[in-house]
């Protein structure tokens, strides 16, 4: 049975409102560990800090619309898509872990493990939109790029901070 407008419209406000609290509390890790972040011996392809909270609010935004849509693909079926909600779920709380790991806790080897187990999470998140909709997948392939790249920058921030 379709969804009415409204619940459509609360299904995408909630997709936001998570993901915007989840980048939220990424920024003010980011700006509490801003001294030490700024310490530490990176490479010269590091992005400086003031560019983590625009892009991760740009990658959190199309990751917020791509479940949006994920979950509107089962307006015509009886039930929700357990597991592309679950992976989704999973891979938005490995998000906010490495965040707390890398900046929070300041444990960048850690923060690299979880780096690791993100990535896998949203290639599988991926992988479950595009059974749903093929554009809601394309909308965490941001998602996955910006992980790569933080996963690299951590590996050598950790190599050479060890």
């Amino acid at each position: 049975m379709p969804s009415s407008p409204a619940t459509r419209a609360l299904g995408l406000g909630g997709s936001l409102g998570g993901i915007t609290t989840t980048a939220g509390t990424g920024a003010v890790l980011i700006n509490v560990a801003r001294p030490w972040y700024d310490g530490l011996d990176k490479p010269r392809w590091a992005s400086p800090t003031i560019a983590f909270a625009p892009a991760w609010s740009l990658v959190a935004a199309s990751q917020a619309v791509g479940a949006w849509l994920a979950w509107r693909a089962d307006d015509d079926r009886d039930a929700i898509d357990v597991p592309a909600v679950s992976s989704y779920a999973v891979s938005s709380w490995l998000s906010l872990a490495w965040l707390m790991l890398f900046f929070g806790l300041r444990k960048p080897g850690i923060a690299l493990i979880n780096a690791v187990v993100l990535w896998v999470a949203l290639a599988l998140t991926i992988a479950e939109f595009g059974r749903r909709h093929r554009v809601a997948a394309a909308l965490m392939l941001p998602s996955l790029f910006a992980v790569s790249y933080l996963g690299a920058l951590n590996l050598a921030i950790w190599r050479r901070n060890r």
